[in-house]
């Protein structure tokens, strides 16, 4: 009977994935007839084959990348239904018909992740089918009904077994999805109602970004037409944490995300720059939001008592004033709009006064009588002078139009409206991006959020430019569509046949008009919402997820929040891994500006990662800063210990344990204060390092921080001490690098430190 089941699990698969390459043809298909064929009907037209396209591509997307473990498990219902589960929902070509495969996220595949004997919810047997590539490997079958006789000869002896075996696994260097071993407590985040701000706590190893990755994988099935169109976007804490998670999602099926790291949510700006401990902590506080604003009201202009800025004009020299521009930039202000907004409202004024002042000049009656410049005379007047380009010097001394980029690097060469005076000095530099050969740090990128609404973006020159090409087009389609009516005259003798005939005769001019013509021939934009989201500051997400939140700073936050008008977010982190010297750390403080006390907060207890032993040594290092610690709860016990030992040369000890521990299965980490690197890249030439190091690779070098949310078979922790000392929250750093390890540690200490 054994061998029977075998077959028949091995014959379905066998045909799941001939319908997975029907599926996979007719995507392409549909694919490559769309993009030969260009979009009528104006832009619904356009806008329907586009979306089409995209639905295609990313269909054509989930199933190659869904295709490893398509189908890893079976409900067998003690009234018959029978379903097999997997990681997409693949249908029969008849609709009608129960899907081959259900989708892990729909409400009937539940019971394969909560039920229990205690709670079968309707199971006879849940059945978890192991694969590599197209071939069954395994078959574990737990019975949840002791009443039912029927056995396959597949039972597991141990409900565990298959999560064990998936713990125990050797790390790839990626991420894996785990929807073949979600838990009752990951499932119940993962399918959360919530729809504010929800916040996963836990600690290490407690699968808080495997929860927080498939609840965006639940989200985007529960509520597919919104998150569609407006994206989802998953913040992490660097780039190497991105590329370790990035195959997550695709493996799902979903492909409509934006990864990003915070220093990459500006626009055309690369964040490659470092700050001190110090500047990142001021650049990332609160007070920066204030002192950006004030800055930019400085901006705004006036000039000097008895010192009025001169203007040549060809009737005379024009007086801009302290009275003029200070009422011009009153009523600017009183708009309340950004900077840039408002300064055409600023300039109006100046013009209009200037128009005043020199109507008062040149049209003055010397009797005494009314001046005979009416107001059509002084609206040409203010025309001749917004022609004169001194006039735009003067205003744009005083009210200048600014960039944000322009803005925050003349405001870190200058630093100002700080209280601490070691503050304006931590973040002073000659110059930013472009300037004085300075670059942008991962720290400028909110302040440069920050200038952007500040100032705002005056596009009415673009939008102008935009419609200008627009009518041009519309005018060489109208010229387009007259000789395609006019040919047809030569068709008739005389005028008169022609106008009786043409009524009869369909032409261009019939069925479609200049502005629709030229809309035809518009580029489209075969874009997905993820790929537009990235490229537009101003984009609303339907739904963020941010990793390792406890990490990022204050102003960081108002970036996000502006990203997320709804509030729909899902945030995961550990306040005792905090490691950013900006990093607000407490969710209360977070989130108090903008929800207030409106989020829901959750605990994973639950270590999957670390073994029991590792944990333990990690656990002392924080009980050091708070006694009254207690850790998460580790599922597994390896029966390693630790090693710990202090040399007098660690680069040497490293180079020589990483020698012996290449010899087992796994991937390694040596984990190093950033000072220790040079000697251990020249110690260990086959590691990956740099600042996203290929983790597929054997070996990689990292310092703490990058180390976050990572995960190896055996790491090395080279100075700890070092480590502490190197950063303001350095045990918080040291505690992350001491649980990265699924199967071994080792820690090497200088013996010059002790």
């Amino acid at each position: 009977m054994s061998t029977e089941e075998f077959r028949n699990e091995q014959q379905f698969i066998t045909d799941l994935y001939t319908r997975l390459d029907d599926l996979r043809d007719q995507a392409e298909a549909a694919v490559e007839r769309a993009l030969r064929t260009p979009g009528g009907g104006g832009n619904q037209g356009r806008l329907e084959r586009d979306v089409m396209v995209a639905e295609q591509s990313g269909l054509l997307a989930a199933l190659n990348a869904g295709e490893s473990g398509l189908c890893f498990g079976r409900l067998v219902f003690k009234d018959g239904r029978d379903h097999h589960i997997g990681r997409l929902g693949i249908r029969e070509d008849d609709p009608n018909r129960t899907p081959l495969v259900v989708d892990w996220r729909a409400e009937v595949a539940r019971p394969f992740y909560l039920a229990t004997g205690y709670e079968p919810m309707g199971l006879s047997r849940r059945r978890h089918i192991s694969t590599l590539g197209r071939t069954v490997t395994a078959l574990h079958d737990e019975v949840l009904d002791l009443g039912d006789a029927t056995r396959s000869g597949h039972e597991s002896r141990d409900a565990d077994e298959v999560l064990l075996a998936a713990l125990d696994a050797a790390r790839t260097g990626r991420m894996h999805d785990i929807v073949q071993t979600i838990q009752a407590e990951q499932d119940g985040i993962i399918r959360s109602p919530h729809r504010g701000v929800l916040v996963v706590e836990g600690g290490p190893g407690t699968g808080k970004t495997a929860v927080a990755l498939h609840r965006a994988a639940y989200l985007l099935y529960a509520h597919r037409e919104q998150l569609a169109k407006r994206a989802v976007l998953i913040v992490g804490p660097n780039p190497a944490f991105l590329g370790y998670i990035g195959n997550v999602l695709p493996s799902l099926g979903e492909t409509g995300v934006l990864l990003a790291t915070p220093a990459e949510l500006f626009p055309g700006v690369r964040a490659t720059g470092t700050d001190t401990p110090r500047a990142a902590a001021v650049k990332g506080s609160a007070a920066m939001a204030g002192a950006l604003a004030a800055a930019v009201r400085d901006r705004q202009q006036v000039p000097e008592r008895g010192e009025p800025l001169i203007v040549p004009h060809e009737d005379g020299d024009l007086v801009i004033d302290w009275d003029m521009a200070l009422e011009a930039r009153h009523k600017a202000r009183e708009t309340v709009l950004p900077h840039n907004l408002a300064r055409p409202y600023f300039v109006f004024r100046i013009l209009d006064a200037l128009a005043e002042q020199l109507a008062d000049r040149i049209g003055a009656d010397p009797y005494g009588g009314p001046n005979f410049l009416g107001p059509d005379d002084i609206a040409l007047l203010a025309k001749g002078i917004a022609g004169n380009p001194e006039v735009y010097a003067a205003i744009d001394t005083l009210w200048p139009a600014l960039t944000p980029q322009d803005f925050l690097a003349d405001y870190l060469a200058e630093p100002t409206h700080l209280a601490d005076a070691d503050d304006i000095e931590a973040i002073r530099r000659d110059g930013g991006d472009g300037r004085g050969g300075g670059v942008w740090t991962p720290a400028d990128v909110p302040l440069l959020d920050e200038a952007a609404e500040l100032l705002g973006e005056d596009d009415s020159a673009v939008r102008a430019a935009e419609e200008a090409e627009r009518q041009k087009q519309i005018q060489y389609a109208q010229g387009v569509l007259d000789v395609s009516y006019a040919s047809r005259t030569y068709e008739f003798e005389d005028k008169e046949e022609h106008d009786k005939d043409a009524s009869e005769v369909l032409s261009a001019h019939d069925i479609i008009d200049a502005e629709r013509f030229a809309e035809r021939h518009e580029e489209a934009d075969h874009r997905t919402a993820a790929e537009r989201a990235a490229a537009d500051r101003t984009w609303a997400f339907g739904h963020i997820i941010v990793d390792e939140a406890q990490e990022l700073s204050a102003m960081a936050w108002r970036l996000l929040m502006r990203r997320s008008p709804n509030r729909s977010m899902t945030l995961v982190g550990d306040p005792a891994q905090t490691g950013d010297p900006a990093g607000v750390g407490a969710w209360e403080r977070i989130l108090a500006p903008y929800v207030e006390d409106r989020w829901e907060l959750v605990r994973l207890g639950v270590n999957y990662r670390t073994p029991a032993e590792i944990m333990a040594v990690a656990t002392e290092v924080r009980r050091a800063d708070d006694p009254g610690f207690e850790p998460p709860s580790s599922v597994r016990s390896t029966g390693v210990e630790p090693w710990d030992r202090t040399v007098d040369h660690p680069v040497k000890e490293a180079a020589d344990a990483v020698a012996t521990e290449l010899r087992e299965e796994g991937r390694i980490a040596v984990i190093a204060p950033p000072e220790l690197h040079p000697g251990l890249i020249a110690a260990l030439p086959e590691a990956a390092y740099g600042p996203a190091p290929d983790l597929t690779r054997p070996l990689v070098l990292l310092d703490p921080r990058q180390a976050k949310g990572l995960e190896f078979d055996t790491v090395l922790v080279v100075d700890p001490e070092g480590i502490v000392a190197g950063a303001v929250h350095g045990t918080n750093d040291l505690y992350v690098a001491l649980t990265r390890a699924t199967q071994r540690l080792g820690i090497i200490r200088s013996a010059t430190r002790r």
